[in-house]
């Protein structure tokens, strides 16, 4: 089982990012569960949001303590959050940002293996706004495998209507540009 952890703000598309996760996977064929971690926050308040998916039901409901992913929808949180609290030895952040690894790294210590892509500026050419989730979606499958960028399509498609095609153009660019 896969276990990811999201950070972001209210109003990014969290949320939204792991329930699309979850119909991806399940359209696999695989079981997936995905749920919120936030309370009477407003927009732009740090939010979480989690995703599990794996070959096997997955019993546990409760938050993901130890994620093997963590996926950061806005930058600005590394500086009020540890978002590598829990991250298993081998775990990976996925991170939207214009900045090189070693700045990144430098910047906030992290140790961990990370993906990084400027999901801020894919996300404002194709959407005219920084909303990254679809965005980062993309970053996410093409750094981590977990499902295939294909079984997102339906989900976008049902999720988004009129605007899916966007969404599926910046999720695509991200795919090709994550480092």
């Amino acid at each position: 089982m896969i276990e990811i952890r999201v950070h972001g703000r209210g109003g990014q598309g969290a949320v939204t990012s792991t329930e699309l996760m979850a119909l991806a996977a399940i359209n696999e064929g695989k079981y997936a569960q995905a749920f919120p971690s936030f309370g009477p926050e407003r927009r732009g308040a740090p939010v979480m949001a989690f995703v599990r998916i794996g070959d096997a039901p997955i019993r546990t409901r409760e938050r993901v303590y130890t994620p093997d992913i963590v996926v950061v929808l806005d930058p600005t949180i590394l500086k009020i959050v540890d978002v590598t609290a829990g991250l298993k030895k081998n775990g990976m952040v996925i991170l939207n940002t214009s900045k090189d690894e070693g700045e990144v790294r430098k910047a906030f210590g992290i140790k961990a293996k990370m993906a990084l892509v400027d999901a801020t500026g894919i996300a404002i050419k194709h959407l005219g706004r920084p909303i990254t989730n679809t965005t980062m979606l993309g970053a996410l499958i093409k750094a981590t495998g977990v499902i295939d960028i294909k079984s997102m399509e339906t989900p976008l498609k049902a999720r988004f209507g009129r605007i899916a095609e966007k969404n599926l153009n910046a999720m695509n660019e991200a795919y090709h540009q994550v480092q």
